[in-house]
């Protein structure tokens, strides 16, 4: 060749494709065969390419209920990857988040990843992604968190290739109540209020829902590693123990919004007659469902996290009578 030619081959090489490059390099090398009978590259060119295996950071969905909810595309991604975070604050399995109980399941060590690591010091990650396979696994579906599509979009921002292992999200199993998915409207946060803290922008979004007919989706409170003012200002890494709100706690601060809205002579969207599906534990074996009304929703124990509400728009008589079939649940 009159001059140095180097071709730079950018691929992502699973172990089939090793194998092939590896016995494709044994064939053309000059000292076993001549090239001219097997029309590969010329040796000049052979001997100056460069092959880079590129890393990606995977995020990978662990599903709502136990451990073997994963998919074997995500059981086949796990294992191939050198590091294994696990994203823990925005929910929690059937065995809370007892990282040992995936490190035997996997046969891998995994770091647990909380709100900090994700939001604030990805970057940490997405550095290791460039030089081996990264995976993190995120309960539910890895886009069901806005979070999430963040870090993903830094990633690739940043020149990491990224894939997504999806997976079963409480947005899609809510359907397990009878309520069609495509008659839903907006998702909305109800969160925990504090003593001088009482947001309230989620009855708006309930009230949009209901003029249009569409049900409402409501996720409930978590809350994790959560510090205190007073830690917080002494630089203290201390943490409350962690809080998730139950269904008879939404249902008591959406009915003091309706009492606010009295006071305020509007008409509410809803009372505390309006009947609503309270859902707990939603893919875990011992799922619950209750259809009744917000008053008698706060005097109820829906037991253990996690909790979702749900309050219908129109219901089509197939969903009526679906949701009939939860009322005894009640008593």
């Amino acid at each position: 060749m009159d001059s140095l030619h180097v071709e730079i081959v950018r691929l992502k090489f699973g172990w089939a494709e090793l194998f092939f490059v590896w016995l494709m390099f044994l064939v053309c090398n000059k000292s076993n065969l001549d090239h001219s009978h097997l029309n590969c590259a010329d040796d000049d060119l052979l001997k100056y390419t460069e092959i880079y295996f590129i890393s990606m950071l995977y995020l990978v969905g662990l599903g709502l209920g136990n451990v073997d909810d994963i998919t074997v595309k995500g059981m086949v991604t796990v294992q191939k990857c050198s590091r294994v975070y696990l994203e823990s604050y925005t929910s929690i399995m059937s065995f809370g988040l007892d990282k040992k109980k995936l490190e035997e399941f996997f046969n891998k060590e995994i770091e647990e990843a909380d709100r900090m690591t994700i939001e604030l010091d990805s970057d940490d990650i997405i550095d290791e992604a460039f030089d081996s396979d990264v995976c993190l696994l995120v309960v539910g579906d890895p886009l069901g968190a806005t979070t999430h599509a963040s870090l993903v979009f830094n990633a690739r921002k940043a020149g990491v290739d990224v894939e997504i292992v999806h997976n079963a999200s409480i947005i899609s199993a809510v359907g397990c109540c009878g309520l069609q998915l495509y008659r839903f409207g907006e998702i909305v946060s109800i969160v925990f209020w504090e003593e001088n803290w009482h947001p309230d922008s989620y009855y708006f979004k309930i009230a949009e829902n209901k003029k249009r007919g569409l049900h409402t989706l409501c996720l409930l409170d978590i809350k994790t590693k959560e510090q205190s003012i007073k830690n917080m200002m002494k630089g203290r890494k201390e943490f409350l123990p962690p809080r998730y709100m139950t269904c008879s706690d939404a249902a008591k601060q959406l009915l003091e919004i309706v009492d606010q809205m009295s006071d305020e002579n509007m008409e509410p969207v809803y009372t505390k007659s309006t009947e609503v599906v309270a859902l707990a534990r939603v893919g875990w074996d011992d799922q619950k469902i209750v259809f009744c009304s917000l008053e008698a929703l706060c005097d109820l124990d829906m037991g253990p996290p996690l909790h979702s509400l749900i309050i219908p728009g129109e219901l089509h008589p197939m969903e009526l009578d679906f949701l009939k079939s939860f009322y005894h649940n009640v008593f």
